[in-house]
Parts: structure tokens; sequence; C-alpha cells
């Protein structure tokens, strides 16, 4: 029964969101034209996130935004577990910021044109060294107009709902880069639209952005342990926001 419930609420919100983004990405597209730096883009960034995460019955809480110098561009790292990981960073975090997207996105012709006219990076995850090369070439020119690029370190949405290995292409990014790493933890994407599941479910999102590590001057062990030290940053983190929901969502009267 709440699989059924929940088709009204999942055709609602890919219906929402195909007409924001036909809307919204050709507007991009004109304004990225004449200028790809507009803080009007990350306000249509934004209200993009919106028209999917609303109808979707997303209740989010973020916490850290101090943390955050919005005259500094970051690499961003947080664990990824959905769909709507990308439209929660999009409102969460107090940045202009760009992501990475695997190639086959870039096949959809009005969506690839808006992408690439704000700077989103391109990766074939086919092509190994020769796509590190194409993907630091975009990166530099996506950090050049002063944004921030998030990186999801696991490469790929966790299946089993838990923090999968961090890979250390954005560590190593970062630190050639001089620039610092913002970690992020996001927790209830997975619980909403799970890798895999073609129904959408409401619920609360909670994101942590904790204080950023700088990275001027790492050496390759520095970045091996900065990897290391994210990691299980944002995997104590994550267990704790689990805890958490746990907790809110126990029955009343039950005891651990």
């Amino acid at each position: 029964m709440r699989s059924l419930a929940s088709i009204p609420r999942t055709l609602i919100t890919l219906l929402s969101g195909l007409v924001a983004t036909i809307v919204i990405a050709s507007t991009i597209i004109v304004i990225a034209w004449f200028k790809p730096n507009s803080p009007l883009i990350d306000r249509l960034t934004r209200a993009w996130s919106s028209a999917w995460l609303i109808p979707a019955g997303c209740s989010l809480e973020v916490s850290g935004r101090e943390h955050v110098d919005r005259t500094v561009s970051y690499v961003v790292v947080a664990n990824h577990l959905s769909n709507f990981d990308v439209m929660i960073c999009f409102r969460a975090i107090p940045l202009p910021i760009r992501y990475l997207a695997k190639k086959e996105l870039f096949k959809i012709p009005l969506l690839s044109m808006a992408m690439r006219s704000i700077g989103i990076v391109e990766v074939d995850r086919q092509a190994r060294g020769a796509a590190i090369d194409s993907v630091n070439a975009q990166s530099a020119r996506t950090i050049a107009l002063g944004d921030s690029l998030i990186i999801y370190p696991e490469g790929t949405r966790s299946r089993s709902g838990n923090l999968q290995p961090f890979k250390k292409g954005a560590f190593t990014m970062a630190a050639a880069a001089g620039m610092p790493v913002l970690p992020v933890t996001i927790h209830g994407t997975w619980e909403m639209w799970q890798p895999g599941k073609k129904t959408i479910r409401p619920g609360v999102v909670t994101v942590v952005i904790d204080p950023p590590i700088e990275t001027t001057g790492l050496d390759r062990d520095g970045v091996e342990r900065l990897r290391a030290d994210t990691y299980q940053l944002i995997s104590e983190r994550f267990e704790q926001l689990r805890s958490q929901a746990a907790l809110v969502s126990r029955p009343a009267g039950t005891q651990s």
C-alpha cells in the first residue's frame, strides 16, 4: 500500500522536474551566453532543485553553513546516496557549485547545452587516463570562474545506503589546485529515492557542513592522509545522523 501511495507523488515530482529542466535549462543557456558567471544562474539552479525536492516531500535541515567563506572556491566532498544529492547540495551549500556528470547525461540535447554552458564537468569513466586529463582541464575552467566543484569520491551512488570507500581523485585535484576541501555529509536521500527504485517517498534530509581542510603544500602521503581523514570524518558524521534519524522514527514507548 505504501508503494502504491508513492506513485502519484513520484509522477508529480518527475513531471515538475521535467518541466523545470526544460524551462530553466533554456534560460540558463541564454544567460550563460552573455555572462557565464552570472549570480542569476545559481538562483536558477536552486529553483530547479526546489522543483524536484518540494513535490517529492523533502524537508531539508542544514547545519554548518557558518563554516563556508563565500569568497573562497572549494572542492566540496560529499557522500553519494541518491539522484537527489545534486539538488540537495545546490540548496544546502551557499556557494556557486558545479559538479562532475557522467557522459551519458551529455547526450540529452537541451540539458547538455545547459550543463556545458555553466561549467558542469563531463566524465567518461571508460577513458581512464585521458578522462583524468579532460576532467582536470574542464575543472580548471570552472574554478577560474570562481565556482566551487563538488565531487562524490565514492564514484557512484550507494546501493546499500552505507558509505563506500573514497577514491583519491578529488583530494589529488584539491591539493594540485591548492583548494581547501569542504566536507559535507548527507543523510536521508537514500530513504527518499533509492538507486534502482522507481518510486519516491517523502522524508527528512539532513546535511552537515564541516570546517574546510587546507591542502596547500600536501605531498602524495599528505593527500592519502587527507583522503583517509575526510572519509573518517564523513563516516562518523553519517553514523551520527543515522542514529539520530532512527531515534526520531522509533515508535513511542519502544526501548533500545
